[in-house]
């Protein structure tokens, strides 16, 4: 995998990638809006300009979007439902100006309504969505969860049912989140667990959906439904069972981004990838045979990382 981190933009959009630079990160997560606000205002020529520029001479290859923590489009009909929407089209269209690929998204929570009618849901905001945006070609990455409330997205078949629902299933992808699938009783601690999950994508959206992954140690049991992100080897997952996450042959290509606890100099990001990197294995051959598949804080309904 192409390793990197959810780095902030304070300061500026450009600063995410000084920060990058900073902790050494090939890939690079970002909100592109303040993650608890519905609204914002478009960037302007100049902050675009300097974005691109910056992005030019950075090392950080890759760089992708996170949607803001308030939208919920799983959430029967209401006016927060209808500003989820709408602040959805505009961190689409902020992405596009900055020539982001695609951006995360929690398919959210059913709040009650029960999970077959959130997953219709998601799927109709989602329409609604990429009819505002049909000419911006900015994908949405739907990430699993760990199921904490009533939040969806810890089964995998729910990120294929709204897949299979939306009008412009080319618009989806999907992102996997290693303490989510823990979380959700999938022991991604062994190489049949993690097989077992990637087996589950192949078989509904297909591996050539998923765009990238979320690689985050867990301080919740197996099962547990908690969503609480630990450092790399300092959770219930454990070390070692990064090492055949990031050694996967079919995501060699992929990137894969901390969302761990930081301080303010970033020491945690540089050595979770130090860890990270001490576990790839350049050159050796893994037991799976290299090219299949391959493809180019709160505890309420909200879904989001720690």
């Amino acid at each position: 995998m192409i390793l990197g981190a959810h780095c902030s933009t304070a300061g500026g959009v450009h600063r995410a990638l000084d920060r990058a630079e900073q902790i050494g990160a090939l890939s690079c997560q970002i909100f592109v809006k303040n993650n608890m606000q519905w609204s914002a205002r478009k960037y302007a020529e100049c902050e675009i300009k300097e974005f691109k520029e910056r992005r030019a001479v950075s090392k950080c290859g890759i760089v992708f979007g996170h949607t803001g923590y308030l939208i919920n489009l799983a959430a029967p009909a209401s006016a927060n439902r209808e500003r989820s929407i709408q602040s959805l089209v505009l961190e689409v269209e902020l992405a596009a100006q900055l020539g982001l690929p695609f951006l995360v998204l929690h398919p959210g929570a059913h709040l009650g309504g029960g999970t077959e009618a959130g997953l219709r849901q998601a799927a109709r905001a989602l329409d609604e969505i990429f009819a505002a945006t049909r000419k911006l070609r900015v994908r949405i990455a739907l990430e699993n969860t760990a199921g904490q409330g009533t939040c969806l997205g810890h089964e995998l078949r729910h990120l294929d049912a709204i897949y299979q629902s939306v009008q412009c299933p080319d618009r989806l992808g999907v992102c996997i989140d290693t303490a989510h699938c823990f979380a959700a009783g999938y022991d991604v601690r062994t190489e049949a667990g993690w097989d077992q999950v990637v087996a589950e994508v192949k078989t509904s959206v297909g591996l050539d959906q998923v765009l990238a992954f979320h690689l985050n140690d867990s301080k919740t049991d197996l099962g547990s439904r908690v969503d609480r992100h630990a450092g790399i080897g300092q959770g219930k997952i454990g070390r070692s069972a990064f090492a055949h996450i990031v050694n996967d042959p079919r995501f060699v290509k992929h990137p894969g981004c901390l969302e761990t606890p930081k301080s303010a100099d970033l020491h945690e990001d540089i050595e979770n990838l130090a860890v990270l990197r001490s576990l790839l294995r350049h050159g050796r051959p893994s037991r799976r045979q290299v090219g299949r598949d391959r493809v180019s804080p709160k505890e309420d309904d909200r879904c989001e990382f720690t």
